[in-house]
């Protein structure tokens, strides 16, 4: 296998960056804000396979490459994904919620980040997460990244 040096294969990937952008500027302009709504319905239906208790459900969300933060590093491509969460939904009563308070769409359209509340069955604030979405195919939005963040009382700076 043959390895290009490292600044040739900057140089490729910037090629291929560039004629993607070529492409988009040549279509008609993507309308962001009806694509932010498709990702935070995506983000909705996401979290209420978790009410739901259906994990099926949840795994049709996942992109084959999907990375999640785990506790002991990362959890990698759907498959491990959806075991390691597995546990979260057995029982009858989900452990955790959360719902998207912000949706940010590349200007692609290709690309997004939802971010939101993570509260427990008690509705107490818990964490925050942070979820990248890529549009696989027309209209379907999949998860590729996934990271919460512990709440904090923390003072204002």
């Amino acid at each position: 296998m043959t390895h290009l040096p490292v600044h040739r294969w900057f140089a490729a990937l910037g090629l291929a960056w560039g004629s993607l952008g070529v492409v988009s500027a040549q279509g008609a302009a993507p309308d962001l804000d009806q694509l932010r709504q498709a990702v935070e319905a995506t983000e909705r239906a996401f979290a209420r396979t978790m009410a739901d208790r259906d994990h099926a459900a949840f795994t049709k969300f996942l992109s084959a490459e999907a990375t999640f933060t785990g506790g002991k590093g990362p959890l990698r491509g759907a498959g491990e994904v959806a075991a390691a969460w597995k546990r979260f939904f057995d029982g009858p009563q989900a452990p955790f919620s959360w719902e998207p308070d912000q949706v940010l769409v590349l200007g692609s359209g290709q690309m997004a980040l939802s971010s939101g509340p993570v509260r427990d069955p008690q509705g107490k604030l818990v964490a925050r997460f942070n979820s990248v979405w890529r549009q696989e195919s027309p209209g379907v939005w999949r998860i590729v990244l996934d990271m919460g963040n512990d709440a904090c009382d923390c003072p204002k700076p």
